[in-house]
């Protein structure tokens, strides 16, 4: 065992310095941020990440992710529509501008609809509000709720639902492979590691639409089309968790783990699986975060770990300052604890 693995402060699009003494104070020396709030509709500049990258640095901190860039940026190439070779050459511009500043991981999913729940509000502990899923709640022929989806999504300047519907599992695969035909040498040569989030919820279709990882099997077909050193896997055990709890989760480390292909781990939990789950605290979910964390040392995991979704706490920020605290604090003393039983300490 080893005491490699970090907790990183993440999912948040906009630093300044109260997100910066947030990370000091819990003991965090290194950021990853969702799809920051930078200048560009089309593509980041090379400036535009420079200076971002200045302030963070400016504080002690180190900028060790970016998870996403907006659904905008690439789109068409998600769906293969008509101006996806331009949207290409911008993501390889974005990744070479973040190679030449030293901005190691770039995250990204593979998904029209994004993340999907049915309520922000389900009761939780003590009161706390937590989001949650009910695939009996979805009404596929219902025109509101496309709607609702596409303007949740800001999904653009055409129908996205006309360039989905009757898309299977392999033409996204296929797009898939397209993209990454185009941008994983860009990757390797610029030194920046290319991370594939999985779909949230991970049901092969729902709404009218198609997602493309749901599953193990997924991810192990995602990875032969993704065959470099500088592709991998952020490895989201929430989405395990809802697909099929602490089997799951096991399955997915031990798998990708032992091959090297975890880049990143969301730690969350839910309570249930598909087709009816609700968002938790660690340690009331479908796990043992113990466990679970013992098993990524196991596999010789020495990357990233971040809090993800969390719920709603009472008097808390809209980022979630104290629910995240709890989920941060809870990942570092198991960590210590983790590294003290196995004589790292």
């Amino acid at each position: 065992m080893h005491s490699k693995m970090r907790v990183v402060l993440g999912q948040f699009q906009t630093f300044d310095e109260e997100m910066a003494k947030f990370a000091l104070q819990l003991g965090i020396s290194e950021i990853q941020m969702n799809t920051p709030a930078l200048p560009g509709e089309k593509i980041w500049t090379f400036e535009a990440l420079k200076d971002l990258k200045e302030r963070i640095e400016s504080y002690g901190l180190k900028w060790t992710a970016i998870e996403n860039v907006p659904l905008i940026f690439y789109d068409k190439v998600i769906l293969g529509l008509p101006g996806r070779d331009e949207q290409i050459e911008n993501y390889c511009q974005t990744i070479r501008n973040m190679g030449k500043l030293g901005i190691p991981m770039l995250g990204h999913h593979f998904s029209p609809t994004f993340v999907w729940r049915t309520t922000t509000q389900a009761p939780g502990r003590g009161g706390a509000r937590a989001t949650a899923f009910d695939e009996r709640q979805l009404r596929p022929g219902d025109n509101a709720f496309r709607e609702k989806m596409a303007r949740k999504r800001h999904l653009l300047d055409y129908d996205v639902f006309e360039a989905v519907d009757g898309m299977t599992a392999d033409d996204l695969f296929d797009n898939y492979r397209y993209f990454m035909d185009a941008v994983l040498p860009t990757a390797e040569k610029a030194g920046v590691m290319l991370a594939l989030h999985p779909d949230d919820p991970p049901l092969r279709r729902f709404g009218g639409i198609q997602r493309m990882v749901t599953s193990l099997e997924d991810y192990k077909r995602a990875m032969e089309i993704g065959n470099s050193p500088a592709w991998g896997v952020n490895l989201c055990l929430g989405c395990c968790s809802e697909k099929g709890g602490r089997d799951c989760a096991l399955e997915m480390i031990r798998y990708l783990g032992v091959r090297k292909k975890i880049l990143s781990v969301h730690f969350r939990d839910v309570q249930g699986t598909l087709p009816c789950f609700q968002e938790c605290f660690l340690g009331e979910g479908n796990y043992d975060p113990a466990e679970i964390l013992y098993e990524l040392g196991k596999v010789g995991y020495e990357g990233i770990i971040m809090e993800d979704h969390v719920l709603k706490m009472d008097y808390d920020s809209d980022y979630g300052h104290r629910a995240r605290s709890h989920e941060i604090g809870y990942i570092q003393g198991m960590i210590q604890m983790m590294d003290f039983a196995c004589g790292e300490k």
